[in-house]
């Protein structure tokens, strides 16, 4: 259904020099009058994509994978001909549904119901096929009470979830989704995982890139790991996702502030994360149940700086989020404590165990800096509610707290 060979995407840094309007001709011109800018100034290039090749057989369901900056979404926006590629060749043999980021391929003017047919026709289909769906396809994204209300004026939630909606619907012989469903709730996460299921098994394609280690292991039979724009492993799902955590546990032993896999608008960064024990000193091994702090140090301005951090064990399923948006608690965000926020988690529920920590920088809700796996540590014995964990434990990776009791 897809074969890729020798795919290659280059972008130019600095300012563009291939084919120019007027405008950017006159801008060429001034900035060479004043001796800045022009050709001379741009004299580097990023390949996100590099000699890459591949193949992917009818209803195969293969699972993107990488680092931050791996070229992942580069290689999703080619092959749904958002983009072209600088050298090689993608051949997609069937119509291709796609779900890239929140808003593509949708008119924000348009309501959510005339998008649902204007994504049709973008597909290919006559408008009797989208009428026979149309039911289904409102059905499943729950947005029937705003689908006469213009997109512009849709949450992200609503967006993602209309979206997907249609590109799973309209029976694409191949359905490529980005991490675009991080926003979606648990719940309809949950709604899509199973309907791409659904998709697959009706002998469709499916590309899926996330940093959900967990529902790549769940979803996918296939792997493909991409690092520094070139394909660094394909194979089975299981053997992907080792390889993957193995890059990213290389990876957090680097000093944050040497790390260039990372995402976000780029205004500010983490320069530092620091964990604190019991004492309030830093450590790098935790007991079940005790206290812990985290401090995070960053460097930029931020006008209302918050935090959030995603808890992965170490086969890379994904626990918790902790989120400074979420808190009730102001002290965490106070600007007056300088650049650091402090998380404070009064009895650490985590099994014994090795774990990792996927952190993002807000800035008024906005992700300014993102890393995956920006520190790993370590949760040994301890106690927990008067229960004693000596081991690692085979039985999951989190205790909760409760309490027994014999009926009168």
């Amino acid at each position: 259904m897809i074969r890729v060979e020798g795919l290659a995407k280059k972008y130019r840094l600095g300012s563009w020099v291939g084919d120019q309007n007027l405008r950017e001709v006159v801008v060429d011109s001034i900035k060479s009058v004043f001796g800045r800018g022009g050709k001379e100034s741009v004299d580097s290039t990023l390949w996100a994509l590099r000699d890459v090749s591949f193949e992917i057989g009818r209803g195969e369901v293969v699972g993107i994978i990488g680092r931050n900056g791996a070229g992942k979404s580069t290689l999703l926006k080619v092959l749904s001909r958002i983009t072209d590629p600088s050298e090689g060749r993608a051949e997609l043999f069937g119509r291709v549904g796609s779900l890239l980021e929140v808003g593509t391929g949708f008119h924000p003017e348009l309501t959510g119901r005339e998008n649902i047919f204007l994504n049709g026709a973008i597909l290919g289909m006559s408008k009797g096929e989208i009428d026979r769906k149309f039911d289904e396809i409102v059905a499943f994204s729950e947005i029937e009470r705003f689908l006469d209300t213009p997109v512009k004026r849709y949450s992200s939630g609503m967006y993602v979830r209309l979206a997907f909606a249609v590109a799973a619907h309209l029976e694409p012989e191949i359905l490529l989704v980005d991490e675009v469903l991080a926003v979606g709730d648990a719940a309809f996460q949950r709604k899509c995982l199973g309907k791409m299921k659904d998709v697959a098994g009706h002998g469709r394609t499916v590309l899926f890139v996330s940093h959900n280690m967990g529902a790549v292991r769940a979803l996918c039979e296939r792997g493909i790991v991409f690092s520094g724009g070139q394909l660094h492993f394909d194979g089975p799902a299981n053997d992907a996702v080792d390889e993957y955590l193995a890059q990213m546990e290389e990876a957090s032993a680097q000093s944050l502030t040497h790390r260039e896999d990372r995402g976000g608008e780029g205004n500010a960064r983490f320069t530092s994360i620091e964990i604190r024990g019991t004492d309030g000193t830093p450590v790098s091994t935790l007991n079940t149940g005790q206290p812990m702090q985290l401090v995070f140090s960053y460097e930029g301005e931020l006008a209302a700086p918050g935090c959030s951090f995603i808890v992965n064990d170490e086969r890379g399923a994904r626990l918790s989020l902790l989120s400074s948006e979420y808190s009730h608690s102001t002290d965490t965000v106070d600007p007056s404590m300088g650049r650091q926020l402090v998380c404070d988690i009064e009895a650490l529920p985590l099994m014994p165990g090795e774990y990792n920590l996927d952190v993002q920088l807000l800035n008024r809700g906005v992700a300014e800096d993102i890393v995956d796996a920006a520190t790993r540590f370590q949760v040994v014995g301890g106690e927990s509610e008067g229960r004693l964990f000596k081991h690692e434990s085979k039985w999951g990776a989190v205790t909760m707290r409760h309490r027994w009791s014999r009926p009168n």
